[in-house]
């Protein structure tokens, strides 16, 4: 009989172990060596952004102008002028360091009770907050010398320091709690030691690979500095769901009475089979993130490609040969009272899924209409989504040291910390009319004294404008809206340059502004693509369009959850985080993108599963039934695992991998129980025949085979048993 792809691929690493694995281990070793060395390359600032602040940081990264990292030092005191004799040790300490340039005088507040020190970081500014840790520690010192003031840091330099090291020991903590937690489940879902390690081992070994080829990438396509945690996220999740749908299905056979390489065969077939399917669909449909004009979705895009790819090549090549090297010692160093093993010729699992199965298969319009109904409930929030690039105090939280040193910065000097830029470029920028143009800009800005650096030799001039409220607010958008449209077109109306507004807000907006004119090509290439995919998998457009509404549901329902919890608050407290109110601006399209993706490692499982027995000749409810109820145990597996993970980044620092961990955990419960279980079953019911229709204008579509040997019919049709491997299939049953 005529072998699909997995199965033939299955076959050759079970018959050539030792190629296989030691391939294997050899091909990780030379990506994460290779791209040890080569180091990770991170994008610009103008490759992170869009619009017109794109625009001025290009200007000024082909002019070569690399601005010192500045850095503000506020000096509080309880009443006016006390804060002189900490703020004149303060500045000779920041000077002994010999990492600063000039130090000006202290500027004091409107109040007098306040004193805002300014100085730059010598050098490349970004390498500066690697060089910023002896300045830190003169403040501090000076801080515990001078304890009647209390003395307030922010700027480059130190905000990098700051979150780098905020990044890195995050990245620790969702590695080391992450992969217990998975160990833990399938630990439990195994009831052995060594099928546990092995989805965990496969899963970090993709991982390691990834890392090492995605540094290499990093030279041609510069990356955004969490791409290395989102790629961790995905490839423990995809890597173990991977190897546990392959490893559950032999376990399966095994049980159920067959030989160890028939088993290994059907595993390869079938579940090996679904695997290069759901691979393909999460890799096409990340690849959407390519059309959304941004670079940091673009990375995005190369890194989850990467990892899923490596996961499962994994999981379709070494994990065969282990299973055959292994044999029955898969089995080794059980633990007691944890998932025996059946004996021979029990065949059936899921009891609990048979029992909630029930009355959904008795009752599909009722359980259909309900199932929709608490999706389209816990959907209802996202009518009233409000996206924003999060900034200092909501994206690290109020009380974060960084955020509380903003916060007062900002109250005592507004717009000191975070100005806009204005970037203008001429022909000549010394000419008569420019000249004017910037002395008549360069008086007072909005909130405060503008002031104006030229680079002659470059044609290029700077302008910072201090933007009055908090760096964010409305305020603050207002007074840039005011700047682009009527401050800057009037000021250099007719001198022929090129004007441009940079800076923290100015890059917020326009980012957000190219996310929403991004989402609708996504949207649109990964639902056709989608659609496709899955018409030529299961050769119906019923299973194809079924496939793109649940998966819909599933995301609209997280959209709502993340909401409600980061938006409004509802619950924020039982989660250890706070309400923003907004959620972060690249969030909606990156989980769209993830969970349309992650959605049909499911799907594909269970329906093949159906398919299956419908290609046997059972009628399409017992086909159901029978799917579901084989694939519970593995669903429910895979989506522990997800979930685990996933919640692991919902507990971390940063605002948006909170909002991250906890949309995709919220979503991957829904779609694995109440999609898949409920969801799904009833709406197939209720269409019937007509979920294997395919119209006389598609039927040119190749018939994939969805099982390799003739299962057992016990339990069926009460036969005598596996057939050998190898035996002709009774003519399936299709309805055209």
């Amino acid at each position: 009989m005529r072998q699909n792809l997995a199965a033939r691929i299955g076959v050759w690493s079970a018959h050539h172990r030792k190629t296989a694995v030691i391939g294997w281990l050899l091909f990780v070793v030379l990506a994460a060596a290779l791209g040890g060395a080569s180091g990770l390359v991170e994008m610009s600032d103008s490759e992170n952004g869009a619009g017109d602040s794109a625009k001025a940081e290009k200007i000024l990264d082909d002019a070569g102008i690399d601005d010192p990292a500045g850095e503000l030092v506020m000096v509080s005191s309880p009443a006016a002028g006390g804060w002189r004799t900490a703020a004149d040790d303060l500045t000779k300490a920041v000077r002994g360091t010999g990492e600063t340039g000039p130090i000006a005088p202290p500027l004091a507040s409107e109040d007098g009770k306040d004193a805002l020190i300014r100085f730059e970081m010598k050098g490349d500014s970004k390498t500066a907050p690697d060089r910023v840790q002896p300045v830190l520690d003169a403040v501090r010192d000076t801080g515990d010398a001078h304890r009647d003031v209390r003395i307030y840091q922010f700027g480059q330099a130190s905000s990098g320091k700051w979150l780098n090291d905020l990044l890195a020991d995050d990245f620790r903590r969702a590695e080391f709690t992450a992969v217990p937690l998975a160990l833990g489940i399938l630990l439990v879902a195994f009831g052995a030691v060594v099928a546990a390690l092995l989805p965990v081992g496969l899963a970090l070994t993709a991982c390691m690979a990834a890392f090492g080829l995605l540094s290499l990438a990093s030279h041609q396509l510069h990356l955004f500095q969490t791409t290395y945690s989102v790629m961790f996220l995905m490839g423990l999740a995809v890597g173990v769901d991977y190897c546990l749908f392959y490893l559950r299905r032999e376990r399966d056979e095994r049980a159920a009475g067959r030989d160890a390489e028939t088993a290994l065969r059907i595993a390869a077939a079938t579940s090996g089979r679904a695997v290069l399917v759901s691979g393909v669909t999460v890799m096409v449909a990340m690849a959407g993130m390519f059309l959304s004009g941004l670079m940091i979705f673009k990375g995005f895009a190369l890194a989850t490609i990467m990892v899923v790819f490596i996961a499962m090549l994994g999981s379709v090549t070494v994990l065969p040969a282990l299973l055959a090297w292994l044999g029955d010692r898969i089995d080794a160093g059980r633990v007691p009272f944890l998932n025996r093993r059946k004996k021979k010729g029990t065949r059936e699992s899921g009891a609990l899924a048979g029992a909630l199965l029930g009355p959904v298969l008795a009752r599909p319009k009722l359980f259909a209409v309900a199932s929709a109904a608490v999706l389209v409930a816990l959907a209802a929030p996202a009518l009233g989504m409000k996206t924003e690039s999060l900034g200092m105090e909501k994206q690290f939280g109020s009380e974060a040291s960084l955020t509380v040193a903003y916060r007062h910065i900002t109250e005592a000097f507004p717009g000191g910390p975070a100005p806009a830029r204005v970037v203008v470029k001429a022909d000549d920028i010394e000419s008569e009319g420019v000249r004017k143009a910037l002395a008549e800009f360069g008086g007072t800005g909005a909130g405060g004294a503008a002031s104006v650096t030229v680079h002659a030799a470059r044609n290029v001039a700077e302008i910072e404008v201090p933007l009055p409220g908090n760096g964010s607010d409305e305020r603050s958008k207002a007074a840039l809206s005011e700047l682009r449209d009527k401050r800057l077109p009037a000021a250099f109306a007719g001198t022929g340059a090129e004007v441009h507004v940079t800076g923290d807000l100015a890059g917020s907006v326009d980012f957000n502004d190219q996310l929403k004119r991004g989402i609708v090509p996504v949207f649109a290439f990964i639902t056709a693509v989608t659609f496709l995919l899955m018409l030529f998998c299961f050769r119906s457009y019923v299973i194809a369009l079924t496939s793109i509404l649940l998966n819909l549901l599933s995301v609209v329902a997280a959209y709502g959850v993340m909401v409600a919890v980061f938006q409004h608050g509802w619950g924020a407290d039982l989660l250890g985080t706070e309400k923003v109110g907004a959620i972060e601006s690249w969030m909606p399209l990156f989980v769209l993108v993830v969970l349309f993706g992650l959605s049909m490692d499911y799907h594909v499982f269970v329906v093949s599963r159906i398919r299956e027995a419908r290609d046997r000749g059972l009628d399409t409810p017992s086909a159901i039934r029978q799917g579901i109820r084989r694939t519970a145990g593995a669903v429910t597996g895979a989506a522990a695992i997800m979930v685990a993970v996933f919640a692991v980044f919902g507990t971390l620092s940063m605002q948006d991998m909170q909002q991250m961990g906890v949309g995709l955990a919220v979503a991957v419960l829904l779609d694995a129980t109440l999609v898949r279980m409920v969801l799904l079953p009833s709406v197939m019911t209720l269409l019937g025949e007509r979920n294997w229709r395919t119209p006389k204008a598609l039927r040119w579509l190749p018939e994939l085979e969805h099982g390799d040997v003739e299962e057992d019919t016990q339990g069926i049709a009460g036969g005598a048993g596996p057939s050998p491997l190898g035996a002709r299939h009774a003519a399936p049953v299709r309805t055209r």
